[in-house]
């Protein structure tokens, strides 16, 4: 990753996979450990922050789509409709990787969507692509050929 590349505050995580959970905070720490991290367990948690801590100031949400509670869907639908998120980049990482999930999340306002990697390097390597990509170019959404990241 380029020096010249700075990297968000504070990434949150929603994800109901605690082994998933611990392999992103890792990968994110060897990119950059000046980087916070706040994780959610399921789409409820992550509403449940999201409002009760308005000033909480996130700069990425990644986002799991098959949680408990509340699925991943339903929470980038209420991100979206919420003016105070609406500038928040939305990035789907998911195991997932339909074509009518993808289509689904597009619709809904993702910023871009990441199939789970299968190993450690690849994971590392979405994170970095996505933070290359710069914050501020992340929403509104990219065109759809661009939008699913795989390594």
């Amino acid at each position: 990753m380029s020096q010249n590349t700075p990297l968000p505050n504070l990434v949150m995580l929603a994800d109901d996979d605690a082994d998933d959970r611990m392999l992103f905070e890792e990968a994110l720490k060897e990119i950059d450990r000046e980087t916070e991290i706040t994780t959610a367990t399921d789409g409820e948690d992550l509403m449940n922050i999201l409002s009760e801590q308005p000033q909480i100031n996130l700069a990425i949400i990644f986002l799991d789509l098959n949680m408990p509670k509340k699925n991943g869907f339903e929470c980038l639908k209420e991100i979206r409709q919420k003016d105070k998120f609406k500038h928040i980049p939305v990035v789907v990482y998911s195991t997932s990787c339909q074509e009518e999930s993808i289509d689904k999340t597009y619709e809904f306002g993702a910023s871009y969507y990441i199939c789970k990697p299968n190993n450690f390097n690849k994971l590392k390597n979405s994170i970095e692509h996505i933070f290359s990509i710069g914050l501020h170019k992340l929403v509104p959404q990219p065109p759809k050929k661009d939008f699913v990241i795989s390594y």
